[in-house]
C-alpha cells in the first residue's frame, strides 16, 4: 500500500494480538529499550513512517503513535518502513512468540519460500486449516494475511541488500523472490515512493570487505550470544567433506535448488549479527537460505526470557548464569541431521562423525569450492534409500533404519519441514525399526529446532543425573525436567555442557 500525502494510516486492529499490553509498549518505546526490537514496531500517522522502537529519531507524541506485533502489520496499516533505524535490520521475531501453533509454522513455512510459487489455500492445506481460517489466524496473531508477510519478507530483504551490497539491480530483484526487475522496481516505488536507486544512495554502500566469500549479509540476533560455544558443538558434530569449523568461521557447502555454492558465517564486530558469505553457481531466492540461517543458529531466540525461565532452577541455574548466551544448534539440512542421529546411536561424537565422513565420501555428490576441506554434497534421501543395508558402513539394523528414513522422506510420507508438528514426527519416527525415543528427540532437536526436546534417555544426561541428583533412570530425569518446559532443550545443553 502506497503511503500518499494526505493519506493516513488506518488504526491498528484492535483484534491483534501484541506481544505486551500498549502501556507497557509505550515505557519501551520511551526508553528505546532494546529488549522490545523485533518485538514490535511503531508506526507514527503524522509520517506515514514505522519505525523500530529502539529508533534514535525525535520521539513522536504519544497520540500520534500506533502499536503493530509485526513489520508486515504495519505495512498492512499503510505504514512505509523507515530509512533511519532500518526495520529490515531488525532482530528476529520468534516463532513460538505470542502465536498459535499454526501460525508459527505458517511463518517458518512462508520464511522458507511456501507462498512464493502457491497461493495461500496451498499453505492453508498444508497446515490442515482452510484459507478463510488461515487468514483470520494470522490477522489475530500477527497482524497481517499470509500474503502480507511473504511480500514484507521479500521487501525487507531487497532494501537490506540495496542498503548493504553493491549487487546489480537485476540480482538483488532475484535474489528478494521477485519474478522480474519490473515488478521488483513497481513495488520499491510503491512502498517508498523513490526508486531503488535512490534508497541505495542513502546507505553504507558496499559492506563485503569483512574478507568472506561472495555476497555478505548480516543477520542480526539479540545479545548475549555465545558463538564460541555454539562453534564447538558444530565443529565437534560437522560433516567432513560437507561442512567446517576453522577458528571462528562455519563454512559448509549447499546446495539450493538447482544451484550449489558456499556459505561462510562468523560474527559481526561492534554489532550483534552474524555475517554470511554465500557463493551460488545461479542466481536463486536468498530467502529460504536466510531462513535455514536463522534457524541454524537459532538467532530468533529470546535470551532474556529463556535465561529468565531457567536461572533461578535450583539444579541448573548457576549454569544458566554461567552461560547466558546459550542458544540451541540447529540443522542446514534436516535430513541429514536425522541421519547423523540414527548414526550416533551408542558411539561417541567422534565415532559418528567419522562414519558420516564414509556416507558422504562414498555417495555424496563431489563439488569443486575454494574453501579447504568443502568437497562433497551430502547425499539426497532418493540416494540413500537405494542402497542395500550392507554397502552402509554400520550395524544392519542402523543401516535399514536409515535407508527406510531416507524412503519415507523422498515419498513424502515423513517430511522434515517448518511445518511438521514435532510430537505427530516423534511418533511417525518410532515406527522406523532401529529409531527409538533418544533418536526422535534428537531429530526434533537439530532438525527442526524444537526448543523444548529433551534426551532424557541420552547416557552423558543420565550420568549427570544421577551424579548431581541423584536421579537413577530417564523417567526420574523426565519428572524433574516438567520444571523447565518449554526450554528442556537448552537445559540439556547446559547439562552437557558441564560435563565437557
Amino acid at each position: 500500500m502506497r503511503m500518499g500525502s494526505g493519506t493516513m494510516p488506518a488504526m491498528q486492529e484492535s483484534a491483534t494480538i501484541l506481544p505486551a499490553p500498549p502501556e507497557v509498549l509505550e515505557k519501551a518505546r520511551r526508553a528505546r529499550d532494546p529488549r522490545f526490537d523485533g518485538r514490535f514496531f511503531v508506526g507514527v500517522t503524522s509520517t506515514g513512517v514505522y519505525c523500530r522502537p529502539v529508533c534514535r529519531v525525535r520521539l513522536p507524541r504519544a497520540e500520534n503513535v500506533r502499536f503493530y506485533p509485526t513489520a508486515a502489520a504495519a505495512m498492512d496499516a499503510g505504514f512505509r518502513p523507515c530509512l533511519r533505524c532500518r526495520p529490515e535490520a531488525a532482530p528476529g521475531r520468534p516463532a513460538w512468540g505470542g502465536t498459535s501453533a499454526t501460525v508459527s509454522r505458517g511463518l517458518r513455512l512462508i520464511d522458507e519460500g511456501a507462498l512464493d510459487d502457491a497461493g495461500n489455500a496451498a499453505l492453508g492445506d498444508r497446515l490442515g486449516v482452510t484459507d478463510r481460517h488461515l487468514r483470520r489466524l494470522f490477522l489475530r496473531h500477527v497482524g497481517a494475511t499470509p500474503q502480507r508477510v511473504a511480500e514484507t519478507r521479500r521487501l525487507l530483504l531487497a532494501k537490506q541488500m540495496l542498503t548493504d551490497t553493491e549487487l546489480r539491480m537485476s540480482d538483488i530483484a532475484m535474489a528478494a523472490g521477485y519474478g522480474s526487475i519490473r515488478s521488483f522496481n513497481d513495488h520499491i516505488r510503491r512502498v517508498f515512493d523513490r526508486t531503488p536507486t535512490s534508497l541505495r544512495g542513502r546507505g553504507s554502500g558496499d559492506r563485503a570487505g569483512v574478507g568472506l566469500p561472495g555476497m555478505v549479509l548480516r543477520l542480526t540476533y539479540r545479545e548475549p550470544f555465545d558463538w564460541s560455544g555454539l562453534l564447538n558443538f558444530v565443529a565437534r558434530r560437522a560433516t567432513p567433506g560437507v561442512e567446517a569449523v576453522s577458528g571462528e568461521t562455519y563454512m559448509r557447502a549447499v546446495r539450493v535448488g538447482d544451484a550449489v555454492g558456499t556459505l561462510t558465517v562468523c560474527q559481526a564486530e561492534g554489532e550483534p549479527a552474524l555475517v554470511c558469505g554465500i557463493t551460488l553457481d545461479q542466481q536463486t531466492s536468498l530467502l529460504p537460505i536466510v531462513a535455514r540461517l536463522r534457524r541454524m543458529f537459532d538467532l530468533e531466540a529470546e535470551p532474556a526470557e529463556i535465561t529468565g525461565a531457567l536461572v533461578d532452577d535450583a539444579d541448573i541455574g548457576q549454569l544458566v548464569r554461567g552461560n547466558p548466551g546459550q542458544r540451541l544448534p540447529g540443522a542446514w539440512d534436516p535430513f541429514e541431521a536425522a541421519v547423523r542421529a540414527i548414526v550416533g546411536q551408542q558411539v561417541s561424537v567422534a565415532g559418528a562423525t567419522t562414519v558420516m565422513g564414509r556416507i558422504v565420501e562414498r555417495y555424496g555428490s563431489g563439488i569443486d569450492t575454494e574453501l579447504p576441506g568443502l568437497t562433497r554434497l551430502f547425499p539426497a534421501p532418493e540416494t540413500l534409500a537405494e542402497l542395500d543395508d550392507a554397502h552402509m558402513p554400520m550395524p544392519r539394523i542402523r543401516a535399514g533404519a536409515i535407508r527406510e528414513l531416507a524412503a519415507r522422506v523422498a515419498s513424502g510420507s515423513i517430511r522434515l519441514d517448518a511445518a511438521t508438528d514435532h510430537g505427530a514426527l516423534r511418533e511417525q519416527l518410532q515406527t522406523i525399526r532401529g529409531i527409538g525415543p533418544w533418536t526422535a528427540e534428537y531429530v526434533t532437536m537439530r532438525a527442526l529446532s524444537d526448543p523444548d526436546a529433551f534426551l532424557a534417555s541420552d547416557l552423558i544426561l543420565m550420568r549427570i543425573a544421577e551424579e548431581r541428583f541423584g536421579d537413577p533412570n530417564a523417567a526420574a530425569l523426565i519428572r524433574r525436567a516438567e520444571r523447565w518446559r518449554p526450554w528442556r532443550a537448552y537445559a540439556g545443553l547446559h547439562l552437557w555442557r558441564s560435563y565437557s
